[in-house]
């Protein structure tokens, strides 16, 4: 059976393919149809491929096991992925606002009407790419792999952006041969905000942000569910990766052996990581049964 990595890897693939394909197309289009807007999103669909490769690189790295010198894993690595894959979405979307601005300054002719055909059958399969990988983002818990999808949908957005401006020059003729240019350098903003929206939640990953709060409730329901579990008191998600390890409080009777404290500990770890799957480890902290503070 497939783990969760091999089926993150397995959608890396398809976005690099996808992007190999897409770029190639858009760079003959847009050189061949006089538009800029179609050689930014070439501009985007080539860096896309690095970042997808990254993707790959960093997924497959998270794979590893712990070991001594990384006890909780590798999958740290995924918000840094993250991290490298937004600085090229601001690169390129800076280079597509430079050039925008340089063409802007610059006569040149109306783009050909056949590049509308191209962008239509792009934005579909950008799309497509976008909708596909970010439900297997959130199914796998994959920070980077969401990072991907939204290179997918930025993709999809310049695209948009580039049909707009060379629909107006097409329709309104002589004086908007610019409208080309004005969308690409839109799409470059649009770029940018999709950044910080892709940014913040792998800060949030990296930084132990308190993110998971239907997750720890399912968690303090289900600990109830361990046969001498009476309560819980605080727990702790952090995301590493693709899972999460959880630290939780566990309330049990005060006169309880060692032993027994131990033996629903080890039953409470086992039972949350069977019924969450995505949980890869469980430390439990034992609390004797305070009858005061319970009844306050």
């Amino acid at each position: 059976m497939a783990t969760n990595g091999d089926k993150a890897i397995r959608t890396a693939y398809f976005s690099i393919l996808g992007n190999m394909v897409l770029a190639i197309a858009k760079w003959l289009a847009g050189f061949f149809g006089n538009s800029f807007a179609l050689i930014a999103d070439a501009i985007e669909s080539t860096t896309d491929i690095f970042a997808s490769i990254l993707v790959l690189l960093g997924i497959k790295y998270s794979k590893r096991p712990a070991d001594n010198t990384h006890p909780y894993g590798h999958g740290r690595i995924e918000p840094l992925i993250t991290f490298i894959v937004v600085i090229f979405l601001v690169i390129s979307a800076t280079v597509i606002a430079y050039q925008s601005i340089i063409n802007l300054q610059t006569p040149h002719e109306p783009p050909k009407a056949w590049t509308l055909i191209v962008l239509g059958i792009i934005i579909l399969w950008k799309e497509l790419s976008y909708q596909f990988v970010i439900r297997k983002s959130k199914a796998l818990n994959s920070s980077s792999l969401k990072a991907e999808a939204w290179h997918h949908r930025s993709d999809a957005i310049t695209s948009i952006a580039a049909f707009i401006g060379i629909s107006m020059a097409l329709w309104f003729g002589k004086g908007y041969e610019y409208a080309d240019d004005w969308a690409a350098l839109i799409a470059s903003g649009i770029i940018l905000y999709n950044c910080y929206r892709i940014f913040r939640p792998a800060l949030g990953e990296i930084m132990d942000e308190n993110l998971y709060e239907d997750l720890v409730d399912k968690i303090k329901v289900k600990s109830l569910e361990v046969n001498g579990v009476l309560d819980t008191e605080k727990c702790f998600v952090r995301k590493i990766g693709m899972s999460f390890i959880v630290d939780i409080h566990a309330v049990v009777h005060a006169d309880l052996s060692v032993k027994d404290g131990h033996d629903i500990a080890h039953a409470l770890k086992d039972y949350l990581m069977a019924k969450i799957p995505d949980i890869s480890n469980v430390f439990v902290h034992i609390e004797p049964f305070d009858p005061i503070i319970a009844n306050s």
